[in-house]
């Protein structure tokens, strides 16, 4: 009755965070630190599931590494066998994959951290406005596909993100770490 009792609280209190912070969730970071700048975004499904655009100094500020990362609160003991692997996701239901890049504890599950590749940063972020402005909405769910089962592992298997403010907030990003490579010269 206790776990119980602690299993909808939780439920309650992530519920509750999520209309908090609904209305800020189309708010975009842009930061640095010493070898790269971001530009991320929290999602409208799940709040603290992020989508990063990363752009680092060692590649002359002209790529862009494209991830997410996904909170799971299903905890199955074989889920680190994940890591390095590609799973089956849709993009506005076109079938993809995303490779695992890092998965680590976080609350009471874990947080997945997932790629979508690098891409030439001005012609993949125009590219992705065009093609968030077609469909107005850029969502990701994560499905099943050959030995792979995503209620194993993910319990919340999409979320969604606004991109409205993409193009200045990489651009920005990009400022930022061209900043930090003429600091390094």
């Amino acid at each position: 009755m206790k776990r119980f009792a602690i299993f909808i609280s939780l439920h309650l209190f992530l519920f509750l965070l999520v209309i908090v912070y609904q209305a800020q969730s189309s708010e975009w970071t842009i930061d640095r630190d010493e070898t790269l700048s971001y530009a991320r975004v929290s999602g409208e499904v799940t709040h603290g599931d992020n989508l990063n655009f990363w752009i680092r100094a060692e590649d002359d500020c002209e790529k862009v590494y494209n991830t997410f990362t996904v909170y799971t609160y299903e905890k199955p003991g074989d889920i680190k066998q994940l890591l390095n692997k590609n799973i089956p996701i849709k993009l506005n239901g076109a079938e993809i994959t995303a490779s695992v890049q890092d998965i680590s504890p976080f609350l009471m599950g874990y947080r997945v951290h997932l790629s979508l590749g690098s891409y030439p940063i001005k012609e993949y972020v125009y590219f992705l406005k065009e093609f968030y402005d077609e469909f107005q909405k850029y969502e990701i769910e994560i499905v099943d596909g050959l030995n792979f089962t995503a209620s194993k592992y993910f319990d919340i298997r999409n979320n969604s993100w606004k991109l409205d403010k993409l193009v200045p907030s990489v651009l920005e990003a990009n400022k930022l770490c061209m900043e930090l490579s003429q600091e390094k010269l």
